[in-house]
């Protein structure tokens, strides 16, 4: 089905009460609110939106964006203000661009994304954290988490790493990044003095990999696992693991920034 003009929208998403991007039966999603608020604002235009990937239910994102393709030409900061007040309190579009490039597909297009995950430990926090961050009631060895952490950058396995992979799962992917630094980032007067943020950047991500790596991050720092144990996981050879029991929260993951490659 062909369209006369397509756009790039950057928006911003709080996941906590939303069933992730894709559309599902009688559940509250992204995507739904998205197309509900352009059947308002471009009513009786023909047009369609496709999403840059998939999150799951209560994660969050900062900067995602979607493909719109439609009939008639948008007035681009118009669309903005009328999108902005008719969409839910926690969507928010920043930015729309006209693409040129009609090969440009958002799914295929080669891009690299940034997650955050932001954590605390030692102490319950205040009930208005749970949308932002997750607490560990336990103490954490944080020191020793980054260290963990920094095994994970590079080419891997991540087979352990991944919710119910398929035959044909791609699991051997390269992360370039993967760091634990003091959250100085995300606050509010309602957040614990000093809290944490994994930082994991790469061109692709396994179903559910980033929670599965916090979830064994969180297990090394409470003294459950060793370094040796998380280079193990990340090597199916001579490795009696056959998952990770560990999957972090959802609500403390954040798809921080997507940069489509040149």
């Amino acid at each position: 089905m062909n369209y006369n003009y397509a756009y790039l929208v950057r928006f911003q998403y709080l996941g906590f009460r939303l069933h992730g991007w894709q559309k599902q039966p009688n559940l509250k999603t992204v995507h739904f609110f998205v197309d509900k608020t352009l059947k308002f604002v471009c009513k009786g235009i023909r047009c369609k939106s496709v999403g840059v990937g998939r999150t799951d239910a209560k994660v969050s994102s900062t900067d995602y964006y979607f493909q719109l393709f439609i009939d008639e030409k948008l007035e681009e900061s118009f669309f903005i203000e009328d999108f902005n007040r008719n969409s839910p309190s926690d969507i928010r579009v920043q930015a729309v661009e006209q693409l040129h490039d009609e090969e440009f597909n958002i799914i295929q297009h080669p891009k690299v994304k940034e997650y955050r995950y932001y954590f605390s430990f030692g102490e319950k926090n205040h009930p208005y954290c749970a949308p932002f961050l997750t607490g560990y009631l336990d103490k954490l060895d944080v020191e020793l988490m980054k260290q963990g952490a920094q095994l994970f950058e590079g080419f891997h396995n991540f087979k352990h790493y991944c919710t119910k992979p398929s035959p044909e799962t791609r699991v051997e992917r390269t992360i370039d990044t993967c760091i634990i630094e003091e959250n100085t980032e995300l606050s509010a007067s309602f957040f614990p003095e000093k809290s944490f943020v994994l930082i994991i950047r790469g061109s692709g991500f396994l179903r559910n990999q980033i929670r599965l790596i916090m979830g064994a991050l969180a297990e090394l720092g409470k003294g459950n696992y060793d370094l040796e144990f998380i280079k193990k996981s990340l090597s199916p050879e001579n490795s009696n693991i056959n998952f990770m029991k560990t999957i972090a929260p959802a609500s403390g993951l954040h798809l921080h920034k997507v940069e489509f490659k040149k």
